[in-house]
């Protein structure tokens, strides 16, 4: 018998664990009241952030295709764009490269009274970089070493650091892709390098996993965000953002629109002297047969 439990326990082992069914998608009425009540504390920790001249960075880090960039649409998507910022850091110059690894991201850290959304960061250097050879050995290693002691600087400095890591399954990640590829307006999304990280799933599975190992840190904790639902994961990510701050509502000033004075003789100069845009929308309402 104990043998036969044995080979039993063995073979359910063995077996592929069954896939978490994927979430049932939030209805749109839902999302779009919770997202827009969770915009307007955003708008209040804008106005936090302004008056007590506090640092926040956001860092949005994941799989290709996991509604990173979505997100941080909504997230950006009313607040005051001198205060709150997207840095999305293109490909390191021959100059950047010579330079320290973070040299680079140093300069688009924030000054107080600001918010930066880094929409992807120096997590490169542990995700495709790594993956992809694009950095030796010795590189990867000093970043791993590096890291944890970067970010506990820019902690102890003050700057209130968030990540977030965006976790999609390699079907919803697929699907998307397929999606980007037959729509001529998101076709730009995609990269050769996006598609090669199907073939390369394992390899990016292990290198979150070793990052997360060395850069998950008390002073600093990476936080994942489930994203086969963008809805759920966008609404997700910014509850749980607004409850790691400090923020309190800020009461500013009364307005009111001053009494419009009356003419002093200004005359409008003719419409003929200027150079206006023609007038395309007016060829959008004739009919047809005109």
């Amino acid at each position: 018998m104990a043998h036969k439990d044995g080979t039993a326990k063995a073979q359910q082992a063995a077996r592929p664990k069954a896939k978490a069914a994927a979430p049932q998608r939030l209805p749109r009425k839902l999302y779009e009241t919770e997202l827009y009540r969770l915009q307007a504390e955003l708008v209040k920790v804008q106005e936090w952030v302004r008056t007590e001249h506090a640092r926040v960075v956001v860092i949005f880090e994941g799989r290709d295709a996991a509604g990173k960039g979505s997100t941080i649409k909504r997230v950006a998507e009313y607040l005051n764009p001198r205060i709150a910022r997207i840095a999305a850091l293109p490909a390191p110059t021959e100059r950047e490269e010579s330079q320290w690894y973070f040299q680079r991201f140093i300069e688009h850290l924030p000054a107080g009274g600001q918010i930066v959304l880094f929409d992807r960061s120096w997590y490169n250097r542990a995700g495709v970089e790594h993956v992809m050879g694009f950095c030796t050995k010795e590189d990867y290693g000093r970043f791993l070493h590096q890291c944890p002691i970067f970010e506990r600087l820019l902690a102890e400095d003050g700057i209130l650091l968030r990540k977030y890591w965006f976790s999609v399954s390699d079907e919803e990640q697929e699907s998307r892709f397929r999606s980007r590829l037959e729509d001529p307006m998101r076709r730009w999304k995609l990269s050769p390098m996006d598609l090669e990280s199907i073939t390369r799933w394992e390899d990016y599975s292990r290198a979150k996993d070793e990052m997360f190992i060395h850069t998950d840190i008390p002073e600093a904790p990476w936080h994942v965000v489930e994203s086969d639902d963008k809805r759920r994961a966008r609404i997700n990510m910014i509850a749980h953002l607004l409850t790691t701050l400090p923020y309190h509502d800020v009461q500013r000033p009364a307005l009111s629109l001053p009494p419009r004075p009356a003419s002093r003789g200004y005359v409008r100069v003719p419409r003929d002297m200027q150079t206006f845009v023609p007038d395309h929308a007016a060829t959008l309402e004739r009919s047809p047969g005109e």
